[in-house]
Formats: structure tokens, sequence, C-alpha cells
């Protein structure tokens, strides 16, 4: 669905917003590296300070972070109260007349005004983030979501990176006639605003809401909000750690290309590009690997791909040589493509790793709190970046290189995501599912769309093989909870997925009464809360590959609690290691990998027309033609079937 992606950005709701953000963004950093360059740059007017330039550089950067503890969480209030749009462009205006600030500021030579506007510009990103990532939920569909936070971090990441260089090659070229930088900040700032003008309005989630102006006690009551949600908070704890993550690899490039690789500041400009670059990449194809929906099973292989590929850079190493080279020279040496290479995958499996995050916290926290909970997830990244800055300068202190630094981040960072994925099991059962779908099987999907976007609804599937829920699961865009006979739910590995996954396990009424009636109220009690149960209601896998007679526990459920059931024909499963044409399943060596599967879903029956007999009809018709039943067969329809 990659071009479904990449329509976005040729559509109203998204397009104006994608371009005011990427000139922000660009904006943001042509400013900040320019002026970080002419502190260094001692042959500037407008470097004449009394302070160190080390001291300078940092205080740069402290400057730049400060507002984001200060007024997210005004911020986040202010983008639940009040339409983003309208914010959006406030926000732009105000960019404008900073800009317009710097441009005095540079033709005063003014150090300490362009400090203070840098403060300001900070500001201006923060009351801009909450409003960001709370536009996309509003103005995108749930299977949208994944594919517009990778176009996103994508544009991002680019316009962070062409900011950076052209921030730097303008001070170099330019030299001491630094009121051109000041112009042209300000004519992309007028540029970010008009593009503004063309976002969408944008309904308030809360605009009842009452604003509190003291920072301090709002910043402590969004951080609650976010910990309301367990899973959304150890998500933005997980968000929170790449951004540290990525603060200590791009603080340390510099030193590490000039002191460890002999190279000049063209390789700085290419592993930056790559790094960046590979960010974008990954975020991008989250949405192709995930199948449009928000699959947390990414997370884990993010993870995995940052602990390995920091842990191969940490032990990277390139020939030794005299001066420092350009990226010609820098290329032919021993070593320089495995530190290309290293960055590179950090930055892609670094999408893979915080997309989903991105998109499970704005599709999981409650519309009228969504901007101040993203608000405390701006306080808590900056926290963690402000802390990775810290443990930098300690580790250096204490006397490591450059390589012991990547390696003891590495080793934090597979401590950080063990810890989490144990708190929250859902990402490592999500992976399982993810690895075993994506690897085993090729799934080809006709008809899901007849699956509604919201509300309860019960889906019905034919129960050929032991991997049915798990394919199901790792296929239908929504979260549902599977009705599993108990028999299958205990068993080993299969058992935890399923529990993890919260399945609701079955028996029949001569095993255990007690526990078929506690299903049906769990059944009840999920459909009641608008949520998707999936049940197979032949009540057990197939010996012969044929569909059984449904049993009459679906119509019990429906007249229970009416929602509309979808129909669902599993195709391609018999004869695989987990189902029982040979016998016993699960025995032996696998017979094939990779194997063509197919899953059809069928337009949605009513509650009072969803029968057993019905039901089984549709299904039955579905796998011998393999093509969606649009409609819901007639009485006439169902008596005269074959039997």
């Amino acid at each position: 669905m990659a071009s479904g992606q990449f329509r976005l950005l040729g559509e109203r709701r998204f397009s104006p917003f994608f371009f005011t953000q990427f000139l922000g963004a660009f904006n943001d950093n042509l400013f900040k590296n320019a002026l970080v360059i002419l502190i260094a740059f001692q042959g500037s007017a407008i470097a004449s300070h009394s302070l160190s330039t080390n001291v300078m550089v940092n205080l740069a950067a402290g400057i730049f972070i400060l507002p984001f503890f200060l007024f997210s969480a005004t911020a986040g209030q202010f983008a639940d109260k009040y339409d983003k749009a309208v914010l959006m462009r406030w926000i732009k205006a105000l960019e404008i007349v900073i800009m317009a600030g710097a441009v005095l500021a540079f033709m005063l030579n003014s150090l300490w005004l362009l400090i203070a506007l840098l403060f300001l510009m900070g500001a201006q990103s923060t009351l801009f983030g909450p409003v960001k990532y709370g536009y996309l939920p509003a103005h995108l569909g749930r299977r949208e979501l994944v594919g517009g936070n990778g176009i996103l971090e994508l544009g991002t990441f680019i316009a962070i990176l062409l900011g950076t260089i052209v921030g730097g090659e303008l001070v170099y070229v330019l030299g001491d006639h630094t009121m051109i930088i000041g112009v042209s900040v300000l004519m992309v700032a007028v540029l970010g605003w008009l593009t503004s003008l063309a976002i969408p309005r944008t309904a308030p989630s809360a605009p009842e809401l009452r604003l509190n102006w003291n920072p301090v006690s709002e910043t402590i009551r969004i951080i609650g909000f976010a910990r309301e949600d367990r899973t959304i908070f150890l998500s933005i704890l997980g968000i929170s750690w790449f951004w540290a993550l990525g603060a200590i690899y791009l603080a340390q490039l510099p030193n590490y290309v000039k002191m460890d690789l002999g190279g000049d500041a063209s390789v700085v400009t290419l592993l930056l590009a790559l790094f960046s670059l590979g960010i974008g990449t990954g975020s991008v194809l989250c949405e192709r690997l995930s199948g449009g929906r928000i699959e947390l099973g990414l997370v884990p292989f993010g993870a995995f791909g940052l602990v390995i590929f920091g842990l191969h850079l940490a032990f990277a190493g390139v020939a030794p040589h005299a001066g420092s080279v350009g990226v010609l020279a820098f290329l032919a040496l021993d070593g320089s493509w495995r530190v290309l290479i290293d960055l590179a995958l950090i930055g892609l499996f670094g999408g893979f790793y915080v997309v989903p995050l991105n998109a499970l916290i704005q599709e999981r926290a409650p519309r009228e709190r969504l901007s101040r909970i993203l608000a405390a997830n701006s306080v808590i990244n900056s926290l963690f970046m402000v802390l990775a800055s810290v443990y930098a300068v300690v580790a250096f202190k204490l006397g490591l290189t450059i390589e012991q630094l990547f390696l003891s981040v590495a080793v934090m960072t597979a401590a950080v995501v063990l810890y989490i994925f144990r708190l929250v099991p859902e990402f490592t059962m999500r992976f399982l599912i993810w690895l075993l779908v994506s690897t085993v099987y090729r799934v080809r999907q006709r008809g899901l769309d007849h699956i509604p976007e919201e509300g309860g609804v019960l889906l019905v599937c034919n129960h050929v093989s032991f991997m049915d829920g798990l394919i199901l699961g790792g296929v239908v865009r929504r979260p549902a909870r599977f009705v599993i006979y108990h028999g299958i739910f205990d068993i080993p590995v299969l058992s935890f997925m399923f529990r993890t996954g919260k399945a609701i396990p079955i028996a029949s009424a001569k095993e255990d009464p007690q526990r078929l009636e506690a299903a049906y109220d769990d059944i009840a009690r999920e459909l009641a809360d608008g949520q998707v149960v999936c049940l197979f209601p032949e009540g057990e896998i197939t010996r012969d590959g044929e569909l059984h007679e449904f049993r009459k526990g679906v119509e019990r459920i429906v007249k229970r609690t009416p929602v509309p059931v979808v129909p669902l024909a599993l195709r391609g499963m018999w004869g695989s290691w987990f189902s029982r044409r040979h016998g016993k399943a699960m025995s032996g060596l696998p017979r094939r990998f990779w194997s063509r599967i197919e899953l059809v879903a069928g337009a949605p029956v009513a509650a009072e027309q969803a029968t057993a007999a019905r039901l089984q009809k549709q299904v039955q018709a579905m796998l011998d033609n393999g093509q969606p039943i649009g409609a819901a067969l007639s009485d006439a329809d169902v008596q005269d079937a074959p039997r």
C-alpha cells in the first residue's frame, strides 16, 4: 500500500500540514546550526564574547530545549481546547515575528539577541509539537495513521538534514554578511505561514477545558494522564529512549569523524545524511511491513536492530592515516563502509521502532486528552535527551572513548527494551505473530474492508489449523479477542500469545459449564464495549479439510449482544504443519515454508439474520470460489444449500 501512503501528499487534509511541518523543521535547524557555527567561527564579529566556545555551544543547545520543559503543558492545553489549524497559523505567524528579530540581530551582530531568539524558536517548536501529532488522528483513518506518521517522520528528518547543511554552508559562504541568513530564515517562515493557510479546520477535542497557567502543576497533571494507560506511558518511555539514543549519536558524530575516523566536515555530513535518511526510510517502510495497521510487532524488530548495529558500530574501526580526508578518500579506507552501513541501519531500525509507538499513542489516547498526553511525551523526550547529554559528559570524564560510549548505550538499549517488553508483553506477542505471518506464510487478503472500523463486531471463521487465530490476529487490522478452545489455549508458546492477546478460553458444557458461561459473559462484555471478537463456530479443528456444521453458540452471542457478524474464510492452511491433514498436527518436520494462503471476508450480516446455517453457507461459498460475498443470503438460499 505504498502508493496509498504517498497519495496523502496530494490530499488537502495532509499535504499543507506536511509542508508546514517540513518548512518549520527546516527553518529551526537552519537557524540553530548557523548560530552554533557562528559561535565557533572565530573570524566572525558575532562570535566575540567572553565565554569559551564549548560553553556557548552547549548553552545554545540547552537554551533551545528549555522551552519544552516550560511550555509543553500549556501547549498541550491549547491543542486540545482550540482548532488545531487555527493554532498552527498563529504559531507560524509567531515564527515570522521571531525571524524578523533574527534579521535585526544579524544586522547588529548581537550574539545575545540571537540566543534569546533561539529560546523563542524553541518555544515556538514546543507549541507546535502537540498540535502536529494531535492533528493526524483527527484527519487520518486508523489504517492511515502508520503511513501518515511514516511520511511525516521522513519529511521531518530530511528537513532537519537539509536545514543543518544549509545553515552551515550559509555561514561558510557568506562569512560576515550574516544579515542574509536572517533574511533567509524570515522568507522560509513566511512560506511556512502561507502553507498553513490551506490546512483544513479541525474541531477542538476539549473546547470546555479550563486553562491552567501553572507550568509545574500542569506538567505533573499531564504526565499523570499519560500514566493512566500503562501501555501508552511505557510507549512514551520507549520513544524517549530513542531520542536519547539519537542525541548521543548525533552529538558525538563530529568528534567521532575527526578523532576516530580521520574524516573532514564532508564526512560528517555524509554520516548525518545516512542516519537521517535511514530513519526516514524505516519510517516509510513501516506502512508496507505492517499492511496499513499499527503493528506493534515492528517495535521489538526495530529494537533488535538498534542493539545489534549499535554493538557493531562500537567495534567498527577504520584504517589509520595521516590528516583528515574528504568523502572519496574516506570511502577508500578499510572499514569505512562498515561505519556507513551501521549508521544507516541504526537509523532504519530506529524508524521501525519509533513510528508504531507514535501511532499507538495517537490511536489509544482519549481524544479529549490526546494533545496533553502528546505534550507529556515532549516533556519526557526532552528530559531523556538532557540526561543523555549529561551521561555522555560523565562518561568522558570517567575516561571512556567514543567507541566505548557507543558500546555502553547499545548495552543499555538492550536492557531498556527488555524491561519495557517484560512490562508490556503485548509488544513481544505482536512481534512473534508478525514474524510468523511474515516469514512462514504469504497472506493474500480480500474483502477485509467489510470489517467495520468502529463498534462491536463478531468475526466467524472456518477452523483449519492451530495457527488460525494467530494468522487472523496478524492480518485483521483491528485488535480482536479470540475465543479459543481451552485445550489449544493451554499449548506452550501459543498459550503465551493467547494470554497476552487476552484470548477468551472456552470449554463445552460437558467439560466445564462454568467456564463456558464465563466465556459467554466475556464475549458479551467485549462486544458491548465496541470491541472485535473472533469465533470459530465449528468448535474444533477440521480433521478432513471440510467445513463442518456451525454450532448454535454464535446465535446465542448475537441474541444477547446484537452486533453485525462478518464471515471469514481462511484458504490454503489445509496441509500445513499446523493442520491435521497428515494425522497429528505439529509432528515430524514441516513440509513447506512461506506458503500462499488467503483470507476472505464477506459483507456484515445483521444480528437478527445471523443464524449458524446462514453463516456456514457464506463461509462455504467463499471457500469454494475465493470471492467475498457482497450481501447476506436469503432464507431460501440457506434452505436450499447442500449439506
